[in-house]
């Protein structure tokens, strides 16, 4: 499951430079014009195939919710270092380039806090959709909680971009 939504992912690369490229031109192809458009298809690509892999069926018949925090995490970390690495990296990726590429587009999800909200809100969206179309995965407060912190952390990286941008 998960390498086929790498090599999907991987494939559609060129087509998603094709888009930000098309959406470019179309926008007049100055400065502001690409870095919208790479915002907007950043935001898409580096999110969609997170939330395909999380939609997907899981591997069990067992449809579990833990509203307990850092109880999940907990048992990932007792799993070893591979399984908390993947499990710990892999949430904290899954809204990230919202986080990035966000505040890129839309200057008001450039602070932190909304940009937590944001993530969190999506986050247990997609949470209540594993459950309810019984996935066979958990549904975790702690997947909530690495989501919207991964979205954070990439408002904070993407600070230096968004403020270069305004000032030009």
């Amino acid at each position: 499951m998960i390498s086929d939504v790498v090599v999907v992912t991987v494939a559609a690369l060129p087509v998603a430079v094709l888009v930000v490229w098309a959406l470019a031109r179309r926008r007049g192809g100055s400065g502001p014009a690409w870095r919208q458009s790479l915002a907007e298809v950043g935001v898409v690509y580096g999110t969609a195939p997170w939330i395909w892999m999380i939609l997907t069926p899981g591997p069990g018949d067992d449809v579990r919710v833990n509203v307990v925090p850092l109880r999940d995490l907990a048992d990932v970390l007792s799993g070893g270092v591979w399984t908390a690495t993947v499990q710990i990296v892999g949430n904290l990726l899954v809204f990230a380039a919202l986080g990035f590429f966000g505040p890129i587009r839309f200057a008001a999800l450039g602070s932190v806090l909304r940009m937590l909200a944001l993530a969190a809100g999506l986050s247990v969206l997609v949470e209540v959709a594993q459950y309810v179309l019984r996935l066979g995965r958990v549904s975790s407060v702690d997947d909530v909680l690495l989501n919207a912190a991964g979205a954070g952390l990439a408002v904070l990286l993407s600070r230096r971009w968004v403020t270069h941008g305004r000032a030009t």
